[in-house]
């Protein structure tokens, strides 16, 4: 049974009649209140009673990244500072950060959607949370906390890092759930293994995971290596942090709160909208906030979405796992490579490696050069250097054949790449600028 029956199964028409009449309060909002959104508006000529249907939302011009950062810090926002009860905001670490106000109506919205999204992933009341995200800036920590709260379970905020300290309280306190970044469950694993108190034994029967990219290949090692169901959860600080979509027990797609969030499918380059099933960029218009809600929202995510029925009874759009971005996605000498798709191929050799990589591109005369550094299991290095080599060159030949591109590939002895407490790094981009 879903946690909200009324919104969570509700049939298409009446959600878009719902969607409809949100859309045309939130341009009608903006347009009132934000100077930008006015102007906007006003050159597109279009206004929210041109708004005679969902799809009219083509109509309304798109929200970017870079339209957040120049209206710094709060150029976007809706409502005076003293209806502000809090901040969140990115970390920033590709310019100003992108600042994320809400008033206490859209705390009480995040909640009711992320006690949809954990109740989804099987979190009742008597459950005792391991919260592993960070507590501060970052939208996951308190997100997934008033989730939890909601549902009334009890929350043990131990944030990010000092990892073995987290492994005592997960074992001590009798933790029924974790929620963290896939990378960071990954790192507790395999702590827990070193410390002699494996995860697998302890009471824990599911996570959360989101805030990066993330593979089925990487649910899966997560599972084998904790003895858990691990769940995908999806969300933007500019969107509001997480809750924007969540995985049910079929985990077959993403379904999103389609009652707080409108999402589009469009082709990245055309801008057009594309069908069902269609790989595109996800764009998002909040339709229920109130301190910044924005309007067509590029993503920049690449997904399809599907309205086929789903088993558990939802009716909410699903969306498919995300499988790169426009922004991350690596040109090799003219190739696309995303880093998700390296990582699926790099799952396939799980006797030999461990999922743990880094990619490293740099210019080699006048040509890139994708470097593939990855973690070789004890036994390969045991069996010695012909072995490495040999685990080497079947790889490359692999990704070479798939992906069409050329790679080095370099085994590092187990444990010689940083893990992650939080955000995995995944790419660093050695070519000048």
């Amino acid at each position: 049974m879903p946690w909200n029956d009324e919104f969570e199964c509700m049939p298409l028409e009446e959600m878009q009649k719902f969607q409809l009449a949100k859309l045309k309060e939130t341009v009608n909002w903006v347009m009132e209140r934000v100077p930008f959104y006015r102007k906007k508006m006003e050159e597109a000529g279009v206004k929210a009673d041109d708004l005679k249907s969902v799809a009219d939302i083509r109509k309304l011009p798109f929200t970017v990244k870079n339209d957040l950062r120049d209206n710094y810090p709060f150029g976007l926002c809706a409502v005076p500072m003293n209806e502000v009860v809090r901040i969140h905001c990115s970390s920033g670490t590709t310019g100003k950060p992108i600042t994320g106000p809400y008033t206490a109506d859209d705390i009480d919205q995040w909640a009711e959607c992320m006690a949809r999204d954990l109740w989804a992933a099987g979190l009742r009341k008597g459950d005792i949370v391991q919260n592993a995200y960070g507590m501060g800036l970052f939208t996951g920590g308190l997100g997934f906390h008033q989730g939890a709260t909601k549902i009334g379970c009890a929350v043990v905020p131990t944030s990010s890092g000092m990892t073995e300290r987290q492994i005592m309280l997960m074992r001590d306190f009798g933790a029924t759930a974790l929620f963290s970044t896939p990378s960071y469950a990954l790192t507790i694993a395999e702590r827990a293994e070193e410390m002699g108190m494996p995860v697998k034994d302890m009471p824990l029967r599911v996570g959360c995971f989101g805030a990066e990219p993330w593979s089925e290949a990487m649910r899966d090692e997560i599972e084998r290596k904790m003895g858990i169901m691990a769940m995908n959860t999806y969300g933007l600080t500019e969107l509001g942090g997480p809750g924007m979509a969540f995985e049910c027990e079929a985990r077959n797609g993403l379904h999103i709160n389609e009652d707080h969030f409108l999402v589009e499918i469009i082709d990245p380059v055309t801008f057009e909208p594309v069908s069902d099933g269609q790989r595109g960029e996800m764009v998002l218009t909040a339709i229920q906030r109130r301190a910044m809600p924005l309007i067509r929202f590029r993503t920049k995510d690449i997904t399809t979405l599907t309205r086929e029925r789903c088993s558990c009874g939802r009716t909410l759009v699903r969306m498919d796992r995300i499988t790169g971005r426009t922004d991350d996605m690596l040109i090799i000498n003219g190739v696309n490579v995303f880093p998700s798709q390296v990582e699926s191929l790099l799952s396939e050799f799980n006797d030999e490696i461990v999922l743990q990589y880094l990619l490293v591109v740099r210019k080699k005369k006048h040509l890139d050069e994708l470097i593939i550094r990855v973690e070789g299991k004890k036994e390969v290095f045991e069996a010695g250097p012909g072995k490495v080599t040999h685990v080497e060159k079947k790889i490359t030949e692999h990704i070479k054949g798939v992906a069409g591109v050329g790679v080095t590939v370099e085994l590092v002895e187990p444990k010689g790449l940083v893990r992650s407490e939080g955000k995995a790094l995944r790419v660093v981009d050695e070519r000048p600028k």
